[in-house]
Parts: C-alpha cells; structure tokens; sequence
C-alpha cells in the first residue's frame, strides 16, 4: 500500500566532510521518493542542488548579539527549525551531529508543544569519540540523545562506543553510509593532463577535511617512506586550507609529488582519474571517502581502525595504526603490479554496489521514520 510522503527537516554541517555528504545524499533520494525536504545550515551545503523539485533549504545565520562574548548558533538554529517546523507541519527533525543539531532540535520541539515533529538523531564519530568523554558536553549530548525518538549510527564500532560512552534508555540503530556515484564530466586522460600527471606515474588520491584525526601527517610520510615514491603523485582533495602542512612536505621532499586541490566538492572526476586512495586516519566511525573511492575500483590503503574493516571487508590493504612502513611496502606492491591493482579494486567495487547503494540504505531510514511516527 503507498503511503503518504513526509515533510523531513534535516539538520547537518555544510562543508565537506562525511555527516554533511550522507545527510545532503540522503536528503536527495528521499525528495526523489516524493519526501518534502527542508535543509536547515549555517551555509548551503556543498552538494546541494537546489533545483531539484521537494528540496527547500533554510539557511540560519550565526548569532553575534554584543550581549553574549561568544557568537551563538545553537539557539538561532533551534529558533528556524521551529519557525518552518510550525509554519510546514513538518512530520520530523533528522539531525546529523548531536552538537549542535540534536541540542536545537530538542530546543525546537519544545517551542512547537504538542504538535512537535519527531527527532532522529544520527551520530557520525566526533560527538561520540571526541565530544562525549569530555566533561564539558558529555551530559549535554546524553541528554539530546536521550530525548531523541530514534537514535542510529552509521557503524557497528560506533555503536558500541557509543554504547560504552553514555547512558541511553533505547537500543541504537546502526544503517551505514551510502553513495551514489555520478557520471564524470571529464575523461581520465583529460584530469590527469590538466593535473600534469605522467603515463608511468601512479595518482594516490586522499579526500578530507583535514582535521587533526585526519592525520595528513601520517599520510605524507607514508608517501615519502615508500620506495616507488618518484613514480608516486598525491592528490589531495581538501576541505579546509592545505597550508598549515606545507613545512612538512617541504621537510619530506614531497614538493614535487604533491598535488592539492581545495574545496574540491565533486569527486566523480577525480577518483576515475586515480589509481588508488591511501587514507591515514586515527578515528574513522565509517570512512564515506573510502566508499566513494571504492564504487571507483580503486584499491584502498588504510589504517584497521573504527568501522574501515566494516566498510573494506577483506576487499583492501589494511595495517595496525601508526605502522607506516607497513603502509608503504603496501603502496609500492600496488604500483609495482596494476594487475593487482585492478584486482583489489574490483573487489571493492563489488562490495560497495552489494551493501552500500542509496536503494539498499535508504529504505531503512524511511522504515525507522515511519516506526518513530507510529509510537
């Protein structure tokens, strides 16, 4: 039987990065599925598109009234959401980030009163594994996720530290990340003359936003440790301003291998262009870069930490955190056999369209929207 669309709030970070991506994504395919969906960020996010029909997007300025020392964003934000929640009956908040999206959603629940929308609160690592020991916000983000009708985790691994690390009255949801891949504007040949990479030489891509636990430190030395490191270039595609490593490269000999491009929000040119992606994070709760990179068949390099093995399975190249060298000899078997190369690729490739596709995942989210309304 059909049943009625929804009208979705979802709250996210605008800029490049997992949480952002995957609510943007997820968003997208459920105005597709005939959901009306209202965006609500401090700016538009970077794969919004605007133009397509059912999206609405709601931006919240930054409060910065002399009164407070400190500008203010979770009380404007919880202010939005509940002026369109009212004004559009909207039928829940997905909020992605329990600080600040979960904290205004509560906030904005409780303006609204008895015909408040529902709160879906999913959690994508930091506010778990950084944010939630700290005693400064631990009690805070227990309480919005305890006053969420429905809480969900994009990993098994987050789930348990999530689990470990506050006190929660319902069971928590695990449904993954998803990625669908667009068509490429541009042939791999043509990146990879208007990057100036050679016919012999071996592009390694690295998607982040750069944040310490990214550690683009590790991820240098790896390349600067690996044997082939001549016939090696780096790509690095960043959401935040590359500069404050470039001491390093420069200490690394690496001026010459590395290629940055900032804000680069359209990946599906890229990754055709690459030949594998090498990622050095410390915390990693899924890796939405490593699944992109994997619908690309190309193999993955990558620290056996949080929920990477989940995402990889045995499909990929993983090594115990800080082992460096490890990584290296990894990096050079890749470039010294394509065979393998494409091999492992493929295999990632198969994994990713088998679990991880917007038709397998977000279904499970409409099931956990409507099981959230019934009660």
């Amino acid at each position: 039987m059909k049943q009625d669309p929804l009208r979705i709030g979802i709250a996210c970070f605008p800029l490049i990065g997992g949480s952002g991506i995957l609510a943007t994504a997820l968003g997208t395919e459920l105005a597709a599925r005939g959901h009306d969906i209202h965006f609500f960020s401090h700016a538009k996010p970077v794969r919004l598109d605007l133009s397509l029909p059912r999206i609405h997007f709601h931006e919240v300025e930054v409060g910065h009234a002399t009164v407070f020392p400190c500008p203010d964003y979770t009380l404007p934000l919880a202010v939005k959401m509940a002026e369109i929640g009212r004004a559009n009956a909207i039928d829940l908040f997905h909020v992605h980030y329990a600080v600040p999206h979960a904290t205004a959603a509560f906030l904005a629940t409780e303006m609204i009163g008895t015909a408040a929308p529902k709160v879906i609160t999913t959690l994508h690592g930091t506010d778990t594994t950084l944010l939630g020991p700290n005693p400064q916000y631990r009690a805070a983000i227990e309480h919005a996720l305890i006053h969420s009708d429905a809480v969900t985790t994009v990993s098994e691994s987050l789930r348990a530290q999530t689990e470990e690390t506050f006190r929660l009255r319902d069971p928590i949801h695990v449904i993954p990340n998803f990625f669908t891949p667009n068509q490429p504007t541009k042939t791999r040949d043509e990146v990879r003359r208007e990057l100036g990479i050679g016919d012999q030489e071996f592009l390694v891509v690295r998607m982040s936003n750069l944040r310490a636990t990214k550690r683009i430190d590790l991820l240098l030395r790896v390349i600067a440790g690996a044997s082939q490191r001549e016939r090696i270039r780096l790509l690095i595609l960043a959401g935040a301003p590359f500069a404050p490593f470039d001491q390093l490269v420069e200490q690394l000999g690496l001026r010459e291998r590395v290629i940055v491009r900032e804000d680069a929000a359209v990946v599906e040119n890229f990754l055709p262009a690459s030949d594998a992606g090498l990622y050095t994070s410390e915390n990693e709760s899924f890796g939405l870069s490593i699944l992109e990179t994997m619908f690309f068949a190309k193999p993955v390099v990558a620290f056996r930490i949080g929920g990477i093995p989940e995402v990889l399975g045995d499909n990929g190249s993983l090594h115990r955190f800080g082992d460096i060298a490890g990584m290296s000899a990894a990096l050079d078997k890749l470039v010294e056999s394509s065979a393998a190369a494409r091999e492992l690729g493929e295999r990632g490739r198969e994994r990713a369209e088998q679990l991880f596709t917007a038709a397998r995942v977000v279904p499970q989210y409409e099931a956990l929207y409507r099981s959230a309304l019934a009660r």
